[in-house]
């Protein structure tokens, strides 16, 4: 019951009653025993038997037809995940699957997918944190760190320096200089000015602009690191939180069998 509910998209309880209905139009019962090991009956076997090369036969034909469609994923995903790292890695995904569309929309909206129509989601989502009926796949880790203009990183030779300095952040992760405090075992005094941005992105092209430092993850701020528009002497710390992967199970067969390696086109970086 279990594979062919994944299979064919929909929950185990749907072949469950789709099963005992047909039992009920044959008159006859097609399986036994508890419902964690059910077996097929000798006519259960002998109507499986015959109807497999037809639903083969089928399968074949409708995936025929399916290879010259394009198909359409829809990932909903952190906004500065998705310009920073997702999106720059969508040329190498698209390449090797011309057959899919990837749609993205931006949420940091907790994922049910008894109420999300998306066909899987991007989250950082934390050890302890639970989505509603949904298994999500850690498939990068978070490491994060203070990182700012260079001239102004130029400054602030000491964690006693960084620790004056304007700190910014973003108002969906306001315990960011908190937590990195901790994660490096530094104790910081209070704050002397601070500057607050609705979103990641804000967070970044503010710090980019000198306006102060920022604590960001390293997949928010790596093309900026790199290209030397921001500067990290600090480094980067391991944080307990991942970025995580989930699909809804509707999606798998249905194009969402690419979800994973949507996710795997960048982990070298």
């Amino acid at each position: 019951m279990t594979r062919a509910a994944a299979e064919l998209c929909v929950t185990h309880g749907a072949v469950s009653r789709q099963i005992a209905a047909l039992q009920a139009s044959l008159g006859v019962a097609l399986v036994v025993g508890p419902r964690h090991a059910l077996t097929l009956t000798e006519t259960g076997a002998k109507l499986a038997e015959g109807l497999t090369p037809a639903f083969s036969a089928i399968g074949d034909a409708v995936e025929g037809a399916r290879q010259s469609a394009v198909r359409e994923i829809e990932i909903s995903c952190l906004g500065t995940f998705a310009l920073k790292w997702l999106i720059p890695r969508l040329p190498s995904f698209l390449e090797k699957h011309p057959e899919v569309r990837v749609k993205l929309s931006e949420s940091y909206a907790p994922v049910d997918y008894r109420r999300d129509r998306f066909d899987g989601a991007i989250r950082i989502v934390e050890p302890d944190q639970v989505h509603a009926r949904t298994d999500a796949t850690p498939f990068l880790g978070q490491h994060q760190g203070p990182v700012g203009s260079p001239s102004m990183m130029a400054q602030l030779p000491t964690i006693d320096a960084l620790a004056g300095a304007p700190r910014l952040h973003s108002a969906t992760f306001r315990r960011a200089w908190s937590v990195w405090a901790d994660l490096a075992g530094e104790t910081l005094p209070a704050a002397t000015m601070e500057r607050e941005f609705a979103h990641n992105h804000s967070l970044v092209e503010a710090a980019i602009a000198g306006l102060g430092v920022a604590i960001a993850p390293w997949a928010f701020v790596a093309p900026d690191v790199m290209a030397g528009r921001l500067a990290a002497p600090f480094g980067f710390v391991g944080a307990t939180v991942s970025i995580r992967l989930s699909a809804a199970g509707r999606s798998q067969g249905c194009g969402g069998e690419r979800l994973p390696r949507l996710a795997g086109c960048g982990r070298r970086a």
